[in-house]
């Protein structure tokens, strides 16, 4: 992979949390803090990343948090695209959290989520359903809210016409789709391999900005994310989402978690531009770009909708928001739309956030995972880290 501006544009004034595998007698994960660009161990105070989040003086502790320095941010995002496991690498930034995620909550997506749906999973199909769609429901339904009037008058006429969909429901009803995405310690960080289930023949990445919610339901930061998609699978029935959204390497976040702040907030999230970048082995070249602006549900709605007290979540939640850019380009046999090859890099980037880059294989051919969570405990057992961790909750 070759080495590109993956950090904030403004990084001597971003805030950053992550985790690092850090090498040695007594290799394991770390929980760090990115300051000025110099990195920071700071697992001894907090062990976790759910720990760190859930602190009621969060920011205030990551800036004066004190810890063995690792080198510059620069140096972390260099030895991760080596893979180089002799020095101290990075992993995902979420750890103990539930990894869930928001579908359809673009408009402009929602049209290939139909053509998906029509086709049963055959890509050969999808030129042909997509003019009959946009010719049915039209191709601009950017300015409709969901739950509106006009949106329930939508879906009568639809539901009239026989056109409705599972879809549809999602995109305009007033309940927004959500899912479990990954389970706590799966996803792959930065530089790391993302996975395709080798039965899939139509998929795609999904470039989107992933909110970091404590145990309280309060969003303390944001990453990017990629929530790979297997549109084959999914298209042939929606009780398959789990075998389309979650396999190894299937959910990818980095390369850290943004803090919020007085320079970086909410508001910046809802008016960054996403962007996407695939370039493959034979030359093919994609780039494209999803305004956060023109998303449907406001981010603190996706999260009400996921936290609350119909649901609570101990250790936290990260929440991908999802995304309207969904890559249609023929790659291969006219009229099938694009797909993956093997050895595609995937580069998703916002100038707030830097980059997330990852290389595409087979799910069955990158490591297994194994450091699940009490691979976790059992490793900060062994470095006696619970002997040394400030509380989590000071009072």
């Amino acid at each position: 992979m070759r080495a590109i501006n993956s950090l904030p544009s403004d990084l001597d004034q971003a805030l950053l949390v992550g985790r690092v595998w850090r090498p040695g007698p007594h290799p394991g994960p770390c929980t760090v803090v990115v300051r000025g660009g110099e990195a920071y161990d700071i697992t001894e105070q907090v062990p976790t990343m759910a720990d760190l989040l859930d602190r009621e003086d969060c920011l205030a502790f990551v800036r004066h948090a004190q810890g063995a320095s690792l080198g510059t941010a620069r140096a972390l995002i260099d030895a991760s695209l080596a893979h180089d496991d002799t020095r101290p690498t990075l992993r995902a930034p979420a750890d103990l959290q539930a990894v869930k995620a928001s579908g359809v909550t673009f408009m402009v997506s929602l049209l290939e989520r139909l053509i998906e749906e029509r086709a049963g999973g055959d890509a050969q199909r999808a030129a042909e359903i997509r003019v009959r769609l946009q010719e049915a429901i039209g191709s601009d339904l950017s300015a409709l809210r969901p739950g509106s009037e006009e949106a329930a008058r939508l879906k009568a006429e639809l539901q009239r016409r026989g056109e409705w969909s599972q879809y549809l429901e999602v995109a305009i009803g007033p309940d927004a789709e959500v899912f479990s995405k990954a389970l706590p310690m799966s996803s792959v960080g930065f530089g790391q391999h993302i996975g395709l289930h080798p039965t899939s023949q139509w998929n795609n990445p999904e470039p989107e900005i992933v909110l970091a919610v404590n145990s309280r339901g309060e969003v303390r930061g944001a990453a990017l994310g990629n929530d790979v998609n297997l549109r084959d699978i999914e298209g042939r029935s929606a009780l398959l989402l789990s075998r389309a959204k979650d396999n190894n390497g299937s959910s990818a976040i980095g390369p850290f978690i943004r803090l919020f702040d007085e320079r970086f907030t909410l508001d910046t999230v809802r008016q960054a531009e996403v962007e996407l970048l695939i370039e493959g082995e034979d030359g093919f070249r994609l780039h494209g770009v999803s305004p956060m602006s023109q998303i449907s549900r406001d981010p603190l709605d996706l999260v009400s909708q996921v936290y609350g007290d119909h649901h609570q979540y101990p250790d936290g939640f990260m929440l991908f928001l999802g995304t309207m850019f969904s890559p249609i380009e023929d790659r291969g046999t006219p009229g099938a739309g694009f797909t993956h090859h093997i050895g595609d890099i995937v580069t998703i980037s916002t100038p707030s956030l830097g980059a997330l880059v990852n290389r595409v294989e087979m799910s069955t051919q990158i490591p297994r995972w194994t450091f699940g969570v009490r691979a976790l405990y059992q490793n900060l057992m062994e470095r006696e880290v619970f002997m040394k961790a400030a509380p989590i909750h000071p009072q």
